[in-house]
Parts: C-alpha cells; structure tokens; sequence
C-alpha cells in the first residue's frame, strides 16, 4: 500500500489529540488536534430557547463556527458583522449534526449552543469541529443537575475522504484537498447511520465503484474517531 506526501496510508487518520477541560468558563471545553489542524470547541448551556420555541417544552442544540485570523497565511481578513456563505453552511452543518443525535424533549426548555473556532487550519476544520463538538456537548450535559432522561442518543463524528491521484484516501489535509479530483464529507453517528455526506467532483466524475470506495474509508475512520471519543471522555462516555 503506496504511502502519502505525509508518509500515511491511504487509510490512515492524521493523529487526533483531544484535551478536556481547555478553557474555564465554560461548560464543556475541547481542543482537539487533527495533525496540524486545531481547533477548539466550547459548549455553553442557556436556560431559554430560541423565540420560535418558547413554550413548547423543547430544548435547542446548535452551533457556530469562525477561523481566527492567524489560523491560516496568508491572515484571514476578521469581518466584524459578517458572515461568509462558506461559514453559514459549515455552522449549519455543525448545528445539524448534533441535533441528529439529540433528545430536544428531554432537554426541556434549555439551549447549548457549541462554538467552534479553528486555531490552526490545514484541511478538514469542519470535521473536527463536529467530532470535538460532541465530546464538548457531553460535558455541558454532564453540568446540568436535573434532567429526567440523557438527552443524547448516540455519538456523532466526522471525517473527509477523497479522490487524490486517482485512488481513494481518507482524512485529506489541505495539500491533497487543493489536490482532490473529489472531495468529500462524511457525517455518521457511532450505530454507523449517515447524517450527511457531502461530495463533489472537483472539475472531474466519480463512478458508484468509486463512491463506495470512499463510504467504506470513511467508515472505517470513523469508528477510529468514536473510539477516540470514547477514551477522552473516559468514565463519562454515555454511551453503549
């Protein structure tokens, strides 16, 4: 099996390092590192719900997402007011995923909104935005003392795969995505149920052989991911 520019295999994850606890103030903090890409997830939980639910005896999850501007060269100008096109999809995305594996009922009428800002980006900030933000949601969770019922289903991680010289590989970092001949996202919760898959041809195709190629990758990582979920969260893994 021919290695990558990094010297991985096709198949490899770049190494995840996640750290609990990173920040104080708020409920749940998560730096989580995927190779060079940094990126850090804090979960705060609000005793109110947006507008549109109040009374409803729901709760609401969602996110946000930013790139500081040192987290790529040259800087990324800060457009104080604004919120670019690319940012609105990936903190729906975000917000989507989590709510995929979310009891909003057994929440009550509670928020916890999870923002996640990339310190560091070299591909894939979106996936580890969710993955990090998971782990940042369970702890926020863990801070509030009267819920009747978990308010979680299942976990929730994400990972890329693309084409890349003509041959699948797995977790692309920027110099394969720039290089891609497909580029694609995959969001899966721990049972091994899609959330989201999000593929493009980059001025290229891709044939059925192909995308099955790159669903299995992307499988195979993220039940890497999950059990990397598990050993962050340690005792206070929720789940089965």
């Amino acid at each position: 099996m021919s290695t990558r520019h990094d010297g991985r295999t096709p198949d490899a994850l770049r190494p995840i390092i996640v750290e609990r606890g990173y920040t104080r103030p708020s409920a749940g903090s998560v730096l989580i590192r995927s190779g060079r890409t940094t990126v850090l997830c804090t979960a705060s939980v609000e005793n109110n719900v947006p507008p549109w639910m109040v009374g409803k005896g729901r709760g609401w999850v969602t996110g946000e997402y930013s790139m500081l501007p040192g987290s790529t060269s040259p800087r990324k100008r800060r457009d104080v007011g604004k919120v670019d096109g690319r940012t609105t999809e990936i903190q729906r995305l975000i917000g989507r995923s989590l709510r995929a594996v979310a009891d909003l009922d057994a929440l009550g009428e509670r928020s916890i909104l999870v923002d996640c800002d990339v310190l560091e980006a070299d591909g894939g900030t979106r996936t580890a935005s969710i993955t990090g933000a998971l782990i940042a949601l369970v702890d926020a969770i863990g801070s509030i003392p009267d819920l009747a019922k978990y308010p979680l289903s299942d976990s929730v991680g994400a990972i890329s795969v693309g084409m890349v010289g003509g041959r699948p590989v797995l977790d692309l970092d920027y110099v394969e995505d720039v290089d891609a001949e497909v580029d694609m996202n995959v969001v899966m919760t721990g049972a091994g149920r899609f959330v989201e898959v999000q593929g493009t041809g980059e001025e290229a195709t891709f044939s059925e052989d192909e995308l099955a190629a790159l669903l299995k990758l992307a499988r195979g990582g993220l039940a890497e991911i999950r059990e990397i979920q598990r050993k962050a969260l340690g005792a206070d893994w929720p789940f089965k």
